[in-house]
């Protein structure tokens, strides 16, 4: 039975949703309490890193309760709607530091907060994207739905690049204070929509297919994980596709506020925000669906790394010319946005291929333990990536600490050492290119799943599964 119109609109509302929260956190969560409640980047640095470590232990165990998790309502929908309700209130009460705290006492909360984030937010997302392989037929229809869904999440992760800083500032008002009032209605209103959102998804959708094999162990669902060569060549290939990419998105903001400089920096980062928010979702809308009638999927990845490569070094040499107009920016934010749009439609479509080369190679299909995978490896390069950003702050020493009172009433990057910059810019754009490049190479030599084999894969199954029902 095809899918209908409704379940793909719930699905692609939850992904909305969800993405919204996580772009938030995966973003401002080292401005929120390094640049503006004064914690330490390399105290911060390593909560994030040392959080995400601890991922390397829940994600997959996560992974395994939702695999034997029988309920009349199915096996993702409530862990779907408990992750959710849980990690809205963790993420309002992150970005609602209490004011009298400082010192240890901040650095205990946002370690705390932020762990407790993360814990709720795989709770709910490890359900969300393992109900893919069990929501479709595979093929095609499971490349759409994907697609579908990465777009959503797309439109999500750009709404909070394009307009926090706007609505930040609209709803506290300027300096540091203004901005510390700011993130946190705004998170509460983030908060709000998400548990809408994923809401609506839980009452549309339900499993429609599943296959019933016998709970595992922990030690044979790690066995069957790590049998899986080709889930673990995606996932070493999403490990430093995403490390780039937010490397650059942990670092843009500062970039701006830092070295682009001005009174009104954020203007400019907005601005820059909405034209690669733009980009970013048509990429994935129109830009896929259009290379998909020309190329196979293995194609499209490396021509999208390409683009991004090339965006890297055009904004590295745009960053020694004379700056004043955002609009120059542009042209390398094309090249990035729309290779990141596309490779987040990429790497679910290779990740969600995997599980039926598992069922294959293994005898097990594990939905959940695979992506669960996906889960961790993006929060593990979300950690990676700060505490990268992290020792570029507090190396350059790019804090609103270093910057005095007259520095800030004129111009933010006035107060900066030009070492200081260099160092920034290099990190932005030069260790995100060669994160790319290793991924290429990693990615050419091991991944097998072309086109052709994943029909070969999907009629595989179909004969199997056709034939044990005739037993």
């Amino acid at each position: 039975m095809r899918l209908t119109f409704k379940e793909k609109t719930a699905y692609g509302l939850g992904a909305i949703g969800k993405d919204m929260v996580y772009m938030l956190s995966a973003s401002y969560v080292l401005y929120y309490f390094q640049d503006i409640l004064g914690v330490s980047a390399v105290a911060m640095g390593v909560i994030l890193l040392v959080a995400r470590i601890f991922d390397a232990f829940n994600d997959p165990i996560m992974g395994i309760v939702v695999a034997k998790t029988q309920t009349r309502w199915g096996k993702f929908r409530p862990w779907l709607m408990i992750g959710t309700l849980t990690n809205a209130v963790i993420l309002f009460l992150m970005f609602s530091a209490p004011p009298k705290l400082n010192g240890g006492g901040l650095v205990a909360y946002a370690a705390v907060a932020y762990i407790l984030w993360g814990v709720t937010y795989t709770m709910m997302d490890i359900p969300y994207w393992s109900m893919i392989p069990a929501f479709t037929k595979g093929g095609r229809e499971r490349e759409k739905l994907t697609a579908l869904a990465r777009s959503c999440a797309g439109v999500g992760s750009a709404l909070i690049t394009i307009f926090t800083m706007m609505i930040v500032h609209m709803i506290g008002g300027e300096g540091t204070e203004g901005e510390r009032t700011g993130f946190r209605w705004f998170a509460l209103i983030v908060a709000v929509l998400f548990i809408i959102f994923i809401t609506m998804t839980c009452v549309s959708i339900k499993e429609k297919s599943t296959v019933n094999t016998e709970s595992p162990s922990v030690g044979a669902m790690f066995k069957a994980l790590f049998t899986n060569d080709q889930a673990m060549t995606v996932v070493i290939a999403i490990v430093l596709i995403n490390t780039a990419i937010y490397i650059t998105s942990n670092l843009v903001i500062y970039f701006f506020k830092y070295d682009f400089g001005g009174v009104d920096w954020y203007k400019g980062y907005t601005l820059f925000n909405m034209f690669g928010g733009a980009i970013q979702i048509l990429s994935m809308m129109l830009g896929y669906p259009l290379l998909r009638k020309r190329f196979s999927n293995t194609n499209i990845f490396y021509i999208t790394l390409t683009s991004a490569v090339i965006g890297y070094i055009a904004l590295f040499g745009i960053a020694f010319i004379n700056m004043s107009n955002v609009y120059i920016l542009f042209v390398p934010g094309f090249f990035i946005f729309a290779a990141n749009g596309v490779l987040q439609i990429l790497t679910t479509i290779f990740l969600a291929n995997t599980v039926d080369y598992g069922e294959m190679k293994n005898n097990r299909r594990d939905e959940s333990v695979i992506f669960s995978m996906q889960t961790f490896v993006v929060k593990l390069a979300s950690g990676i990536a700060a505490f990268v950003a992290a020792i570029c702050l507090s190396l350059n020493s790019l804090s609103s600490d270093e910057v005095t009172e007259a520095d800030q009433a004129v111009d933010f990057a006035s107060g900066v050492a030009e070492g200081s910059k260099l160092g920034l810019r290099m990190t932005m754009t030069i260790i995100p290119v060669i994160g790319l490049i290793i991924a290429v190479l990693v990615f050419r030599k091991k991944y097998i799943l072309t086109d052709e084999k994943v029909r070969e894969l999907a009629e595989e199954i179909a004969r199997k599964r056709e034939s044990e029902q005739q037993m």
